[in-house]
């Protein structure tokens, strides 16, 4: 499907990623970030430390600690404050920020792969990789480059979703029983699960970025 054809659907369509959304900062430090979200629903109930004194059975000293990040509650303690303050157990961990993962790969430094149905003359180069991240999805950036001696040979299919930007060359691209004709600056964007690739090599050499996305899959453990 086309662009300009997509087109009022794309607009009607509720994206529900807002991709200028800012969160709330978060902190490393697991004791901080409970404390921090423990006087945080405390002052929003309009309690004092020594109402919830009272609400939990625990002194006002070993809350004063909590709130400042200057112990580590056990379970049965954030239960109790769960309870008292009327929130999740799960509330506290809010801002808790685990390390992230990123790739930072200089221009031409990419890692070449061999794919599974590589054909003579299609590199790949690999622009970045994170494994075990929180989204769920996995995502795979290649740069393709295709020569004069590259073949055109039967199509992939795999499962996901797959993006492609033009960047240099031109070629006839293949999705299910469609044809597009890719020149610099276009785009595709399409299902995996059908069969798609290089139909027509028109102008070498061609050049595009694929961006494959699909489920994560965690390993089993031992």
């Amino acid at each position: 499907m086309r662009l300009n054809v997509a087109k009022d659907k794309i607009e009607n369509a509720a994206l529900s990623q807002d991709p200028h959304a800012v969160r709330e900062p978060h902190v490393n430090n697991l004791e901080l970030a409970i404390g921090h979200e423990v006087r945080a629903y405390r002052k929003q109930l309009g309690l004092t430390v020594s109402d919830l004194s009272v609400a939990t059975g625990m002194s006002v000293g070993m809350l004063s600690k909590i709130e400042n990040g200057n112990i580590s509650p056990s379970l049965t303690t954030l239960q109790a404050l769960s309870k008292a303050l009327g929130v999740p157990l799960t509330s506290f961990f809010r801002r808790f920020e685990e390390p992230r993962s990123a790739t930072f790969v200089k221009a031409g430094q990419g890692v070449n792969m061999e794919r599974r149905g590589t054909r003579a003359g299609h590199q790949y180069s690999l622009l970045g990789h994170v494994e075990n991240n929180t989204s769920g999805v996995m995502v795979e950036p290649y740069l393709i480059t295709l020569t004069a001696e590259s073949d055109v040979f039967p199509t992939f299919q795999h499962e996901g979703m797959e993006f492609l930007f033009m960047l240099e060359g031109e070629v006839v691209y293949r999705h299910s029983e469609s044809l597009y004709r890719m020149q610099e600056g276009d785009s595709l964007f399409f299902d995996a699960d059908a069969p798609h690739g290089p139909e027509e090599l028109v102008k070498l050499p061609a050049r595009y970025l694929s961006i494959i996305s699909y489920p994560q899959r965690h390993k089993p453990n031992g």
